[in-house]
């Protein structure tokens, strides 16, 4: 046979389709070649994407759900996480518009706190959350915090200024002095209540992340300080609040910085600062106030603690007292002034920036030097209405409301108090008792309803936010206190420091 042929005859044979082998032989290659194609794509565009993350900038990269939920829970690492509040804690939320809302039904009137858009590079592009609310060495051109005030949004950026100053993240101007700043700070925030959200997030920014020991500690410092004299907005309340509790647990301490410690005693003065309100009066908060303030973490004051707390103060200077050095050395003071002939004594207020000025004199455990004796009494109300605990606690409440009238039974509830719950009220009725007797009435104008009047709201708290129980619990809690003052043997406590 011709091999040309041959040839052609083989050729046709391997063309022929042999049970469709070759065919599907052809198919499976395609499928093959466009499943390779595909991966390749499918790789392609997922190396694009992870180079794209890892080659832009850390600051606008948007967290995840599921990283929020990490970092906003408790870590064991010293160093304080960014805090995406509501996510972990229910009590407030981070919504895409940036803010921050209570999810509480009590405080879902109060309004959001909305944050500014911030950008960051030539490209402007925006900072994330994450790097909004952690330290940062750079200055702030707007608030954290929208505002539609045009000083205020000015001022903020100062502020943030002297806030790194005070942590020692920047230098200070004109060697300017720890406690100037601080007071500067103070006094700006304490003129101009707009100001202290805005203050106090800014502070939460310089503590989260923040690897240097001594800049977290004046920080924590700082924050402290500032919770002397004001408190934030009601609708900033609840971010604040959850923001220093999560920091009381010893985890977050470190060798150099007592984090747990700074947290709580800011959390005590934010409580106490939400009951109390601002500090009152016309004169500005002083040099000695803020050191005062800052002395006082580590070494409480007399006011805004329990009874068990200041017996625990004054254990050392004092082993043999039984009752508050505070309260016997006030109330001494006020029949050395002649108190007891003063008109109107326990109900003309004292000049108030003298009453400031004597409560940071007693917490230097100094005695009083006053001229008017409404001073040492305006200050001996106050004592008793900043106990952390009222002076008859609430679990007694209702019982004192039950049986304001029934003078047997007051004084029952009396002797079921806590000991010194007990001695220091059996000391207060007495020395009302002296108050309350014939012959310093006719000059005091104060009678046992007048003195109830005045001195009830200092020993009794209605937990109750409904303004009609309230209204009618404040005449009954005056009847309980006039039927003590009345009815009640307090001889046996004469004599008795």
């Amino acid at each position: 046979m011709d091999p040309r042929m041959q040839t052609a005859s083989l050729r046709r044979k391997v063309n022929q389709p042999m049970n469709g082998l070759p065919k599907l032989l052809g198919l499976e290659k395609s499928q093959s070649v466009q499943t390779e194609l595909a991966l390749s794509a499918q790789q392609q565009q997922q190396y694009q994407h992870q180079h794209q993350q890892q080659t832009r900038p850390q600051s606008i990269i948007f967290p995840t759900q599921s990283e929020v939920s990490l970092t906003s829970t408790k870590s064991s690492s010293p160093v304080c996480r960014p805090y995406y509040p509501g996510l972990s804690t229910g009590s407030s939320t981070l919504t895409r518009d940036r803010s921050y809302a209570s999810t509480e039904p009590e405080a879902a009137k109060s309004a959001a706190v909305k944050l500014n858009d911030h950008t960051k590079g030539i490209f402007r592009k925006k900072v994330s959350i994450t790097s909004l609310l952690s330290w940062s060495k750079d200055a702030i051109s707007k608030p954290l915090i929208m505002t539609a005030d045009k000083l205020a949004k000015k001022e903020s950026c100062s502020m943030f200024r002297l806030v790194q100053m005070y942590m020692s993240d920047r230098k200070p101007k004109e060697n300017k002095s720890q406690d100037e700043i601080a007071l500067e700070l103070t006094r700006m925030a304490w003129q101009k209540a707009s100001l202290r959200d805005e203050l106090f997030i800014q502070i939460c920014k310089q503590t989260t992340e923040n690897r240097k020991p001594e800049s977290l500690r004046r920080g924590w410092e700082l924050m402290s300080i500032c919770l002397a004299f004001f408190p934030p907005s009601s609708s900033f309340f609840g971010y604040l609040h959850t923001y220093i509790a999560r920091f009381q647990t010893p985890s977050f301490d470190t060798l150099e910085v007592q984090v747990s410690h700074y947290a709580s005693h800011s959390l005590k003065r934010l409580e106490r600062m939400s009951q109390t309100g601002a500090k009152r009066g016309n004169k500005k908060p002083t040099v000695e106030e803020i050191q005062q303030a800052r002395v006082q973490i580590f070494h409480p004051s007399m006011f805004g603690n329990s009874l068990e707390d200041v017996m625990q103060l004054q254990r050392e200077r004092f082993p043999d007292r039984k009752l508050p050095w505070i309260q016997t050395v006030l109330s001494d003071e006020i029949r050395r002034l002649h108190g007891l002939r003063t008109e109107g004594i326990f109900r003309v207020p004292g000049d108030i920036d003298e009453v400031n000025m004597l409560k940071v004199r007693m917490d230097r455990w100094n005695s009083p030097d006053c001229q008017d004796p409404h001073v040492p009494s305006s200050l001996l109300k106050l004592w008793y209405r900043e106990l952390y605990e009222p002076l008859i606690p609430a679990r007694f409440y209702d019982l004192c409301i039950k049986n304001c009238n029934n003078p047997a039974a007051a004084v029952q509830i009396v002797e079921q108090l806590p000991p010194i719950n007990r001695l220091v009220l059996t000391y207060l009725i007495n020395f009302l008792q002296e108050f309350a007797q014939p012959e310093n009435v006719v000059l005091t104008k104060m009678d046992a309803p007048n003195l109830a009047m005045v001195m009830a709201p200092n020993c009794l708290r209605c937990m109750s936010e409904d303004p009609q129980v309230i209204f009618e619990n404040t005449r009954k809690e005056m009847s309980f206190m006039r039927t003590l003052m009345l009815g009640m043997e307090t001889d046996w406590v004469k004599g008795i420091r």
